[in-house]
Protein backbone atom coordinates (compact mmCIF):
# COMPACT_ATOMS: atom_id res chain seq x y z
CA UNK A 1 0.00 0.00 0.00
CA UNK A 2 2.81 2.66 1.29
CA UNK A 3 4.95 1.89 -1.82
CA UNK A 4 1.75 1.95 -4.21
CA UNK A 5 1.26 5.45 -2.42
CA UNK A 6 4.49 6.87 -2.94
CA UNK A 7 5.78 5.99 -6.45
CA UNK A 8 2.16 6.88 -8.21
CA UNK A 9 1.41 2.87 -8.72
CA UNK A 10 4.88 1.81 -8.76
CA UNK A 11 6.07 4.02 -11.11
CA UNK A 12 10.07 4.18 -9.83
CA UNK A 13 12.38 2.30 -10.10
CA UNK A 14 13.01 0.80 -6.16
CA UNK A 15 8.79 0.10 -6.15
CA UNK A 16 8.20 -0.81 -9.69
CA UNK A 17 6.59 -4.62 -10.37
CA UNK A 18 9.45 -6.69 -12.05
CA UNK A 19 8.62 -6.37 -15.54
CA UNK A 20 8.99 -3.76 -18.33
CA UNK A 21 8.31 -0.56 -15.85
CA UNK A 22 11.34 -1.85 -14.27
CA UNK A 23 13.42 -1.97 -16.76
CA UNK A 24 12.97 0.95 -18.44
CA UNK A 25 14.05 2.90 -14.96
CA UNK A 26 16.49 0.77 -13.81
CA UNK A 27 18.23 1.67 -17.34
CA UNK A 28 17.46 5.40 -16.42
CA UNK A 29 18.71 5.65 -13.46
CA UNK A 30 22.08 3.59 -14.11
CA UNK A 31 22.77 5.04 -17.18
CA UNK A 32 21.98 8.66 -17.01
CA UNK A 33 21.76 8.99 -12.70
CA UNK A 34 23.85 7.49 -11.07
CA UNK A 35 26.83 6.96 -13.23
CA UNK A 36 30.84 7.69 -12.11
CA UNK A 37 30.62 10.47 -14.49
CA UNK A 38 27.66 12.17 -12.43
CA UNK A 39 29.06 11.24 -9.23
CA UNK A 40 32.16 13.47 -10.09
CA UNK A 41 29.73 16.05 -11.78
CA UNK A 42 28.57 16.74 -8.02
CA UNK A 43 31.61 17.21 -6.24
CA UNK A 44 31.17 21.07 -5.80
CA UNK A 45 27.83 20.60 -4.45
CA UNK A 46 29.04 18.04 -1.86
CA UNK A 47 31.78 20.12 -0.72
CA UNK A 48 29.79 22.90 -0.40
CA UNK A 49 27.22 21.08 1.85
CA UNK A 50 30.16 19.03 3.58
CA UNK A 51 31.62 22.83 4.83
CA UNK A 52 27.74 23.82 5.41
CA UNK A 53 27.82 20.78 8.27
CA UNK A 54 31.32 22.08 9.60
CA UNK A 55 29.70 25.43 9.72
CA UNK A 56 26.69 24.46 11.53
CA UNK A 57 28.29 22.00 14.02
CA UNK A 58 30.59 24.51 14.79
CA UNK A 59 27.95 26.87 15.79
CA UNK A 60 25.94 24.11 17.50
CA UNK A 61 29.27 24.08 19.51
CA UNK A 62 29.44 27.70 20.45
CA UNK A 63 25.64 27.26 22.22
CA UNK A 64 26.65 27.52 26.00
CA UNK A 65 23.48 27.62 26.79
CA UNK A 66 22.56 24.60 25.81
CA UNK A 67 26.10 23.06 26.91
CA UNK A 68 27.40 22.85 23.13
CA UNK A 69 25.63 19.58 22.78
CA UNK A 70 25.46 18.26 19.22
CA UNK A 71 22.56 15.98 18.09
CA UNK A 72 24.01 13.46 15.76
CA UNK A 73 20.38 12.07 14.80
CA UNK A 74 19.09 15.96 13.41
CA UNK A 75 22.63 16.75 11.89
CA UNK A 76 23.11 13.59 10.19
CA UNK A 77 19.61 13.70 8.36
CA UNK A 78 19.69 17.41 7.65
CA UNK A 79 23.28 17.10 6.20
CA UNK A 80 21.49 14.49 4.05
CA UNK A 81 18.82 16.27 3.31
CA UNK A 82 20.98 19.48 2.08
CA UNK A 83 22.78 17.43 -0.32
CA UNK A 84 20.12 16.17 -1.74
CA UNK A 85 18.25 18.90 -2.28
CA UNK A 86 21.54 20.29 -4.35
CA UNK A 87 21.64 17.06 -6.47
CA UNK A 88 17.95 16.95 -7.39
CA UNK A 89 17.24 20.71 -6.94
CA UNK A 90 20.55 23.13 -7.24
CA UNK A 91 19.38 24.46 -3.83
CA UNK A 92 20.49 23.69 -0.22
CA UNK A 93 16.60 24.64 1.56
CA UNK A 94 13.01 24.75 0.27
CA UNK A 95 12.67 28.15 2.21
CA UNK A 96 15.63 30.58 3.98
CA UNK A 97 17.01 27.95 6.29
CA UNK A 98 18.58 29.25 9.13
CA UNK A 99 21.16 31.42 9.92
CA UNK A 100 23.50 29.03 12.03
CA UNK A 101 23.56 26.67 8.92
CA UNK A 102 20.72 24.40 10.50
CA UNK A 103 17.24 23.72 8.80
CA UNK A 104 14.55 26.26 8.48
CA UNK A 105 10.74 25.08 9.00
CA UNK A 106 9.98 23.69 5.67
CA UNK A 107 13.28 21.37 5.42
CA UNK A 108 12.43 20.43 9.22
CA UNK A 109 8.58 19.14 8.18
CA UNK A 110 9.97 17.84 4.53
CA UNK A 111 12.59 15.55 6.80
CA UNK A 112 9.63 14.69 9.42
CA UNK A 113 6.98 13.42 6.69
CA UNK A 114 10.35 10.98 4.75
CA UNK A 115 10.74 9.10 7.78
CA UNK A 116 7.35 8.95 8.45
CA UNK A 117 6.56 7.55 5.98
CA UNK A 118 9.42 5.20 6.05
CA UNK A 119 8.33 3.63 9.29
CA UNK A 120 5.46 2.56 7.62
CA UNK A 121 6.91 1.64 3.77
CA UNK A 122 7.11 -1.95 5.15
CA UNK A 123 4.81 -2.08 8.40
CA UNK A 124 2.26 -4.89 8.46
CA UNK A 125 -0.70 -3.72 6.83
CA UNK A 126 -3.75 -6.34 5.99
CA UNK A 127 -4.80 -4.40 3.02
CA UNK A 128 -1.41 -5.66 1.71
CA UNK A 129 -2.37 -9.11 1.54
CA UNK A 130 -6.39 -8.64 1.26
CA UNK A 131 -6.68 -5.76 -1.55
CA UNK A 132 -10.54 -5.29 -1.15
CA UNK A 133 -9.42 -3.85 2.21
CA UNK A 134 -8.13 -1.26 0.90
CA UNK A 135 -10.36 1.51 1.50
CA UNK A 136 -11.28 0.33 5.01
CA UNK A 137 -7.74 1.59 6.22
CA UNK A 138 -8.56 -0.57 9.39
CA UNK A 139 -4.94 0.04 11.07
CA UNK A 140 -4.84 3.49 10.18
CA UNK A 141 -1.60 3.43 7.84
CA UNK A 142 -3.14 5.06 4.48
CA UNK A 143 -3.98 7.99 6.03
CA UNK A 144 -0.39 8.29 7.57
CA UNK A 145 1.70 7.37 4.78
CA UNK A 146 -0.96 9.99 1.97
CA UNK A 147 -0.59 12.75 4.78
CA UNK A 148 3.56 12.05 4.25
CA UNK A 149 3.29 12.10 1.13
CA UNK A 150 1.64 15.02 0.93
CA UNK A 151 3.71 16.87 2.78
CA UNK A 152 7.02 15.51 0.48
CA UNK A 153 4.94 16.62 -2.76
CA UNK A 154 3.93 19.74 -1.46
CA UNK A 155 7.51 20.74 -2.39
CA UNK A 156 8.53 18.29 -4.64
CA UNK A 157 5.40 19.20 -7.24
CA UNK A 158 6.30 22.93 -7.53
CA UNK A 159 9.43 22.70 -8.34
CA UNK A 160 9.29 19.95 -11.19
CA UNK A 161 6.15 21.35 -12.65
CA UNK A 162 7.86 24.73 -13.11
CA UNK A 163 11.21 22.33 -15.00
CA UNK A 164 8.80 20.79 -16.73
CA UNK A 165 7.14 23.77 -18.40
CA UNK A 166 10.86 25.46 -18.86
CA UNK A 167 12.00 22.37 -20.78
CA UNK A 168 8.56 22.41 -23.02
CA UNK A 169 9.92 26.26 -23.60
CA UNK A 170 13.39 25.58 -24.55
CA UNK A 171 14.40 27.39 -21.29
CA UNK A 172 16.51 24.51 -19.88
CA UNK A 173 19.94 24.39 -20.96
CA UNK A 174 22.45 22.68 -19.67
CA UNK A 175 21.87 20.04 -17.35
CA UNK A 176 22.59 21.40 -13.65
CA UNK A 177 20.80 19.06 -11.25
CA UNK A 178 19.49 15.53 -11.39
CA UNK A 179 16.11 17.13 -12.13
CA UNK A 180 17.31 19.04 -15.23
CA UNK A 181 18.62 15.25 -16.23
CA UNK A 182 15.28 13.50 -15.62
CA UNK A 183 13.68 16.57 -17.87
CA UNK A 184 15.63 16.32 -20.60
CA UNK A 185 15.67 12.83 -21.39
CA UNK A 186 14.05 12.13 -24.99
CA UNK A 187 13.17 9.26 -26.99
CA UNK A 188 14.95 9.43 -30.99
CA UNK A 189 11.61 11.15 -31.54
CA UNK A 190 12.22 13.71 -29.56
CA UNK A 191 9.47 13.16 -27.20
CA UNK A 192 9.73 13.01 -23.14
CA UNK A 193 10.99 9.90 -22.38
CA UNK A 194 9.48 10.00 -18.89
CA UNK A 195 6.02 11.17 -17.67
CA UNK A 196 5.76 14.11 -14.79
CA UNK A 197 4.22 10.95 -12.88
CA UNK A 198 7.17 8.77 -13.77
CA UNK A 199 9.48 12.11 -12.82
CA UNK A 200 7.56 12.73 -9.57
CA UNK A 201 7.67 9.33 -8.39
CA UNK A 202 11.45 8.46 -9.30
CA UNK A 203 12.60 12.17 -7.73
CA UNK A 204 10.53 11.44 -4.46
CA UNK A 205 12.41 7.83 -4.40
CA UNK A 206 15.82 9.31 -5.15
CA UNK A 207 15.40 11.51 -2.39
CA UNK A 208 14.01 8.74 0.37
CA UNK A 209 16.80 6.86 -0.81
CA UNK A 210 19.85 9.21 -0.54
CA UNK A 211 18.07 10.50 3.02
CA UNK A 212 17.18 7.88 4.99
CA UNK A 213 20.76 5.40 4.06
CA UNK A 214 23.75 7.50 4.61
CA UNK A 215 22.30 9.17 7.53
CA UNK A 216 21.58 6.09 9.20
CA UNK A 217 24.64 4.88 8.68
CA UNK A 218 26.99 7.65 9.67
CA UNK A 219 25.00 7.78 13.19
CA UNK A 220 25.38 3.97 13.81
CA UNK A 221 29.49 4.32 12.77
CA UNK A 222 29.59 7.30 15.51
CA UNK A 223 27.07 5.51 17.88
CA UNK A 224 29.84 2.41 17.87
CA UNK A 225 32.73 4.41 17.79
CA UNK A 226 31.47 6.91 21.03
CA UNK A 227 30.72 3.68 22.77
CA UNK A 228 34.39 2.71 22.23
CA UNK A 229 36.44 5.84 22.82
CA UNK A 230 39.77 4.75 21.99
CA UNK A 231 38.76 4.14 18.52
CA UNK A 232 37.20 7.24 18.31
CA UNK A 233 40.43 8.90 19.24
CA UNK A 234 42.41 6.20 17.25
CA UNK A 235 40.48 7.98 13.94
CA UNK A 236 41.18 11.79 15.13
CA UNK A 237 44.76 10.97 15.66
CA UNK A 238 44.91 9.35 11.69
CA UNK A 239 42.83 12.94 10.74
CA UNK A 240 45.48 14.96 12.58
CA UNK A 241 48.76 12.93 11.00
CA UNK A 242 46.73 13.24 7.25
CA UNK A 243 45.00 16.41 7.30
CA UNK A 244 46.36 17.98 9.77
CA UNK A 245 44.02 21.22 11.79
CA UNK A 246 45.03 24.29 9.28
CA UNK A 247 41.92 22.75 6.60
CA UNK A 248 38.69 20.46 5.93
CA UNK A 249 38.84 17.04 5.20
CA UNK A 250 38.25 16.39 1.21
CA UNK A 251 37.24 13.47 -0.59
CA UNK A 252 40.81 13.22 -1.81
CA UNK A 253 42.02 12.43 1.60
CA UNK A 254 40.47 8.97 1.77
CA UNK A 255 43.19 6.93 0.21
CA UNK A 256 45.30 7.58 3.06
CA UNK A 257 42.87 7.41 6.00
CA UNK A 258 43.12 3.62 6.18
CA UNK A 259 41.63 3.58 10.19
CA UNK A 260 38.69 5.77 9.30
CA UNK A 261 38.10 3.47 6.25
CA UNK A 262 38.55 0.53 8.71
CA UNK A 263 35.68 1.60 10.77
CA UNK A 264 33.38 2.85 7.84
CA UNK A 265 33.94 -0.83 7.26
CA UNK A 266 33.12 -2.61 10.28
CA UNK A 267 30.02 -0.03 10.79
CA UNK A 268 28.55 -1.45 7.24
CA UNK A 269 29.30 -5.04 8.50
CA UNK A 270 27.17 -4.16 11.30
CA UNK A 271 24.59 -2.30 10.60
CA UNK A 272 24.24 -2.81 6.48
CA UNK A 273 21.87 -0.87 4.47
CA UNK A 274 19.61 -3.43 3.29
CA UNK A 275 20.13 -6.65 5.58
CA UNK A 276 18.04 -8.27 3.04
CA UNK A 277 18.06 -7.10 -0.68
CA UNK A 278 14.90 -5.41 -1.67
CA UNK A 279 12.55 -6.56 -4.36
CA UNK A 280 13.53 -8.51 -7.59
CA UNK A 281 15.30 -10.85 -6.31
CA UNK A 282 13.60 -13.76 -7.40
CA UNK A 283 11.44 -14.03 -10.76
CA UNK A 284 10.90 -17.70 -10.25
CA UNK A 285 9.22 -19.65 -7.01
CA UNK A 286 11.95 -20.44 -4.69
CA UNK A 287 11.88 -23.27 -1.85
CA UNK A 288 14.40 -22.62 0.66
CA UNK A 289 14.41 -26.68 2.27
CA UNK A 290 16.01 -27.61 5.62
CA UNK A 291 19.47 -27.79 4.41
CA UNK A 292 19.44 -24.07 3.75
CA UNK A 293 19.36 -20.77 5.53
CA UNK A 294 18.48 -17.52 5.10
CA UNK A 295 21.34 -15.31 6.56
CA UNK A 296 21.35 -11.57 7.27
CA UNK A 297 24.28 -10.20 5.42
CA UNK A 298 25.75 -8.44 8.50
CA UNK A 299 26.63 -11.81 10.31
CA UNK A 300 27.94 -13.81 7.01
CA UNK A 301 31.23 -15.61 7.93
CA UNK A 302 33.01 -12.99 9.75
CA UNK A 303 33.04 -14.32 13.10
CA UNK A 304 34.41 -10.86 14.88
CA UNK A 305 33.93 -11.53 19.21
CA UNK A 306 35.07 -7.69 19.51
CA UNK A 307 33.66 -4.90 17.33
CA UNK A 308 35.75 -2.19 15.85
CA UNK A 309 38.88 -3.77 17.07
CA UNK A 310 41.28 -4.52 14.50
CA UNK A 311 44.33 -7.05 14.41
CA UNK A 312 45.90 -5.82 11.21
CA UNK A 313 44.96 -2.62 8.82
CA UNK A 314 44.89 -3.15 4.75
CA UNK A 315 46.17 0.20 2.88
CA UNK A 316 44.09 0.89 0.37
CA UNK A 317 43.15 3.42 -2.52
CA UNK A 318 39.17 3.43 -2.19
CA UNK A 319 36.58 3.36 0.21
CA UNK A 320 35.80 -0.18 -0.82
CA UNK A 321 32.76 -0.52 1.41
CA UNK A 322 30.45 -2.83 -1.27
CA UNK A 323 29.96 -6.12 0.16
CA UNK A 324 31.28 -9.15 -1.72
CA UNK A 325 28.40 -11.05 -4.20
CA UNK A 326 27.71 -13.47 -6.38
CA UNK A 327 26.07 -11.37 -9.15
CA UNK A 328 26.79 -12.51 -13.02
CA UNK A 329 28.40 -9.79 -14.77
CA UNK A 330 27.84 -7.35 -12.15
CA UNK A 331 24.09 -6.45 -13.07
CA UNK A 332 22.43 -2.53 -13.60
CA UNK A 333 21.11 -3.52 -10.51
CA UNK A 334 23.91 -3.88 -8.48
CA UNK A 335 25.85 -0.71 -9.88
CA UNK A 336 22.92 1.18 -9.05
CA UNK A 337 22.98 -0.01 -5.18
CA UNK A 338 26.67 0.41 -5.12
CA UNK A 339 26.33 3.96 -6.56
CA UNK A 340 23.71 4.72 -3.93
CA UNK A 341 25.83 3.98 -1.35
CA UNK A 342 28.81 5.84 -1.94
CA UNK A 343 27.17 9.01 -3.61
CA UNK A 344 27.25 10.84 -0.61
Amino acid sequence: MATDVISKGHLSMMFALSGDQWKKMRKIMVSEMLSKTRHQWFYMKRVEEADNLVHYVHNQCKKFDEGGIVNIRVAARHYCGNVTRKLVFNRRYFGEGKADGGPGFEEEEHIKALFTFLAYVYSFCVSDYLPFLRGLDLEGHETIVKEATRVMNKYHDPIIEDRIRNQRHGKIGEPKDLLDVLVSLTDDNGISLLSMDEIKAQICEIIIALVDNPSNALEWALAEMLNKLETLQKAIDELDNVVGKDRLVQEYDLPQLNYVKACGREAFRLHPISPFIPLHVFVTKWLVTSSQRVVMRSLVGKGWVETLKFEKIHTSSSLNVTSRVVIRRRSGAYRAGVAVRIIQ
